[in-house]
């Protein structure tokens, strides 16, 4: 166990030094597109260099990273994509995963870190949760964005689900958005980021495979905001059942 503990420290050590190594490699790049380039173009271009962030980060800390079904969305239209999140991973594995552009809804707080929160920013849709106009700006500004052709992702537990449930409960963020904008909800999981990279014990971290599974696009055509909570639990058991079926 104590080398097991040893080897487990001495990876996450490696682990941060790729990570940052790579985000100051693209940082540069990042920076001048969102200076230059402006709404889904902008995306398009820092969306391209996450993605080689993603792949270093996955081959050099033996993440890979296997997607199944990823034919059932067109990354040519938008879509709000919305997964189950276990785990400060699932910032890889979803890059990797969802074809195309998108911007996630994330947390205010991130911004703070060194050169990762000068990322992020520039990637994301800022939320402050606490702050009622902060949540009201930015939905208008996922609207905006969806109304351009960008693609959002919205992790509907809020937060990393650290219980033993398989998913925490869901807000209705997500499935209002869809009904108000009518955009098709592209829901899909992601396993075993959890068990790779804990958020309450990360010193157990180790590599190994990371599966995330697209399910097909949920419709929301002709839906209003009485049919919102029938919607929420019906994405909530397709991303449950993807969760919990045997991959074998």
């Amino acid at each position: 166990m104590f080398i097991k503990r040893i080897a487990s420290f001495l990876f996450l050590i490696w682990g941060f030094f790729v990570l940052i190594s790579v985000m100051i490699l693209v940082l540069p790049f990042i920076l001048i597109s969102s200076a230059v380039f402006r709404d889904k173009q902008a995306q398009d271009i820092i969306f391209f260099f996450l993605k080689i962030w993603a792949w270093i980060l996955s081959i050099l800390c033996y993440f890979p990273v296997r997607v199944q079904n990823r034919h059932l969305v067109n990354k040519n239209k938008a879509y709000i994509y919305v997964c189950n999140h276990s785990s400060y991973l699932d910032a890889v594995a979803v890059v990797i995963a969802i074809p195309g552009s998108f911007k996630p809804l994330g947390k205010i707080e991130m911004v703070k870190l060194p050169i990762f929160g000068l990322i992020y920013k520039r990637a994301v849709v800022l939320i402050d949760r606490k702050s009622q106009e902060s949540r009201a700006r930015s939905v208008e500004e996922l609207k905006a964005g969806l109304s351009k052709g960008q693609s959002i992702l919205i992790f509907p537990e809020g937060t990393i689900n650290s219980s033993s449930n398989t998913l925490a409960e869901f807000y209705d963020g997500a499935f209002r958005l869809a009904i108000e904008t009518q955009t098709p909800l592209a829901p899909f999981a992601i396993k075993n980021t959890g068990n790779l990279f804990s958020k309450n014990n990360p010193v157990l971290a180790r590599p190994g495979l990371i599966t995330c599974i697209f399910d097909k696009p949920v419709d929301v055509s002709g839906l209003g905001l009485d049919d919102l909570q029938a919607l929420k639990e019906k994405v909530y058991k397709q991303i449950e059942g993807l969760i919990t079926q045997d991959l074998n």
